[in-house]
Parts: C-alpha cells; structure tokens; sequence
C-alpha cells in the first residue's frame, strides 16, 4: 500500500518491528527512568559509564531474535532521558566511547541492519537529565530542578538537540525512521522534522516530537479507550508494547506478558491497519533475556501463518456487530480474526450473509464448514447469516484463531469497506513549509 507516495512507504509493507531499550540503565537492572524514578543526582549516575561494558552485544543475534519473531524493522534507543549517547557523537564526552566498551555501538548495529537489510529506526528522548542546558522543571521524566552548575536555556538545549540529530542521520548510512519521545519543552517546531527529512527521505517520525509527525504512537494499555472505540485506525498508527509488564529497559524481577495476550494485542493493532512495536529488553553484556526470547520465538511460529492476513490486506470490521472479531480482507479472501476467545465451536457473523466458497483455518490449514442460517438463537433476525462450525475451541486456547474465506466475487459490503478505507496524513507531512 502507497500512502505518502514516496520512500517511506515501506512503513506499511513491514509492519512488526523489535523496540530495543538499551542503556547504562540496564547495569542496575531496575527501570530505563532510574535516575528520574530514584532522584540519582547526576554525578552518582554517571559513575554507570565507568564500567559499562556490553562485551556480549551480538547485533546479528538482535536482528535475527526479531526474525523469528516475524519482525521486519527495529528501533533503538539512541538517547534515552538519562542523556547518554550509544553513539560516537561529537557533542559530547557522555557517550559510549567514554566506556570500557570503546566503540560505537550504534555503528555496528547500524552495519549489521544493513548487511541483513533490515530497517533500522533512530530513537530519541527529548527529555536530557544530563545536559546543562537543559531546562530541567520537575515534570515527568525530568529532574526535579537543575543540578549546580546547570545553566538552563532552551535553545541552546536545542542547538545541541539538532547537531545530534544531524550526526544521527548522516553518520550511520540509510536510517528508516525517528522516533522521538518526552517532548516536555512543550515546544513546536516543523522545521526540526525537516533536518531529518532533508537528510533521510525514507525516515518515517513519530508524533512525539516538535509537530504532529507522519503516525501515531499509542503506547502500553494508556491508550486502551481510545483504540476499543474504534475498529480501524483512520491515521498511520504504531502501538508500542514490551515482553516485560514492568520496564522497557532490562529489570531483573521483571515480570512478563503471556504468549497469549501478545499475540492477541498484536493481531488486534495489524487488524485495524496498525503497526505493531514489541520491546525486548538486553541486560548489561548485552545479551537478550531467555525469557523473551523464547516468548519471541512462540510468536513468530504464530505469526509466520498469520502475516498473510495482514500484508496488503485492508481492515474492514464494521461489517459485522460482533465484538471481539476483526475482519481484514485481501483480493477475494476474507480474514475472520477471532481475537476474543470463541465461546462455542462456531462463530456466526452478523449480519454477514454471503457464504464462501471455501473457509481455512490458516493456523493449521484445517477447511472448515460453513452455513447460512438464522439458528435458534437468532430466529427473530431479519435474514439469515454466515456461522462457521467446527472450531478446535477446546485444543487451540494458547493462540488467536485466524479463518481465511475465499469468494469468487466479494460480498458488497465487505468490497465497499475496502474501497472506502483510507489513512489521512498530516499536512507538513506532504509539503515542506517554505515560509
């Protein structure tokens, strides 16, 4: 699908990707927000980078993790609120060349994706407890006032801001994307999206920073009301959600999501045209969490016969009143997703009345049959409807069902709906302010 008509359409043709929260944050293995949840002054923070040594990052066992998993891109934490730089930056000694590590570990996860051809995506924390210009002011994320020595300015903080971003997109060869995050300056400004447009046309940016940006980042449960309300997303949209309950950056006691409940939210987000972002956390040497690993691994083995129900496939729920039921549709085929568990071994769809020609478990490649009848449950509705039979509701509870309907000629008004769909882009997204 072709959205903004240019490189950065592949964010709709590649869309599952691993978030990666990694940092001197994963030494003490509490939380990504340490220094602002604990009140860490500064200089005992700092002491991390002293002894930060990831010796066992393999980035080629990140990208191929997230394979399994059924990813296609990654984004990684560059800079999270903490202010240290994972890369070799110029504009500043805080970064990871300043560590027993000693190289740039950005570089060569950035050398890797573009050896396996895999998007990478820059992240980016606006908020910077570290810098002295920084205009700390006790909101979340921030420090609770500045530190001795600091000496608050925001356009200074922001000068500094933009030559970091200028090093990002330019040292690193072809980056997908920028994802900012904790815009407390409360400060808006188009032309800082265009530094980065200018420089990586292919790098789709998130709503977090200095304007509205090219999609939408509903992250966790905060934003549950807003997406039940609806059954497809009418803006590009990527929900952002981690292996662990707890921290997006490595926690030792951390607790996991089930298998079950990832998958249900990521066939959810996809369902309605959505991008999904699931989070991985390394510890301190770098490695993954065996945890999580496997947790990925169990997904991808899901995934890799769902995807054909997402890729190039349109979302088209509001045909039917059920809950719990997303539709997508692709050519002459119709995906039922029964993301809520089937309370029986069938599923009527009301008020679906045009039977296919045939219906596929695609989670095993079972056929299953298919009437046309009103039941008895229903024997006051005004037309009969399609109720699809046989489910292995009983042995198949740890996964989300997914039936495949083929049609010779699509039902009207599942073709309609698919006509009909369309995602509305931002407007500094489409033409550079020249003003």
């Amino acid at each position: 699908m072709d959205f903004f008509k240019d490189e950065r359409d592949w964010f709709f043709k590649k869309r599952f990707g691993l978030f990666v929260h990694f940092g001197l944050y994963s030494i003490e293995g509490f939380h990504e927000q340490e220094q602002f949840r604990k009140g860490i002054p500064r200089k005992e923070y700092e002491k991390y980078a002293s002894v930060f040594n990831p010796e066992k990052f393999d980035p080629y066992v990140w990208i191929e993790t997230a394979k399994k998993c059924g990813m296609e891109y990654m984004v990684f934490t560059a800079k999270h609120q903490d202010g240290f730089c994972m890369w070799n930056t110029k504009t500043t000694d805080y970064n990871i060349i300043n560590t027993p590590y000693g190289r740039d570990l950005l570089k060569e996860l950035s050398d890797a994706c573009h050896s396996e051809k895999f998007p990478l995506i820059i992240y980016y924390c606006i908020t910077d407890n570290h810098h002295p210009n920084y205009p700390n002011r006790g909101k979340w994320h921030e420090l609770p006032r500045p530190e001795d020595g600091d000496r608050p300015d925001r356009d200074k903080y922001l000068d500094y801001l933009k030559r970091q971003v200028i090093e990002l997109c330019s040292d690193y060869g072809k980056i997908h994307g920028f994802f900012w995050d904790a815009n407390h300056l409360d400060y808006r400004d188009e032309s800082i999206n265009w530094i980065i447009r200018d420089i990586q046309p292919a790098a789709v940016i998130n709503g977090r920073g200095f304007d509205s940006g090219d999609y939408n980042t509903p992250e966790r449960e905060f934003n549950e009301a807003e997406i039940s309300s609806v059954r497809s997303f009418t803006k590009p949209t990527e929900a952002c959600q981690s292996f662990g309950i707890h921290s997006w950056g490595y926690r030792k006691d951390e607790d996991f999501y089930s298998t079950k409940y990832l998958i249900r939210s990521i066939d959810r987000i996809l369902s309605m045209g959505g991008n999904f972002l699931l989070n991985i956390a390394p510890d301190a040497s770098g490695q993954l969490d065996s945890r999580a690993v496997k947790k990925a691994e169990e997904i991808g083995k899901w995934f890799a016969k769902a995807k054909e129900s997402y890729d190039g496939a349109v979302p088209v729920s509001d045909a039917i009143k059920n809950s719990g039921i997303y539709l997508t549709v692709k050519g002459n085929s119709l995906y039922v997703h029964l993301n809520s568990d089937p309370i029986a071994d069938s599923v009527e769809l009301i008020p679906l009345d045009t039977l296919p020609e045939k219906v596929t478990l695609i989670n095993d490649g079972r056929t299953l049959s298919c009437v046309r009848n009103q039941g008895t449950k229903h024997w006051t509705a005004e037309s009969e409807f399609v109720r699809i039979k046989s489910l292995p509701t009983d042995s198949m509870t740890d996964t989300v069902m997914i039936l495949k309907m083929d049609y010779k000629h699509l039902p009207a008004r599942i073709k309609e709906l698919s006509d009909s769909w369309k995602l509305t882009l931002p407007d500094q997204v489409i033409q550079k302010d020249d003003k």
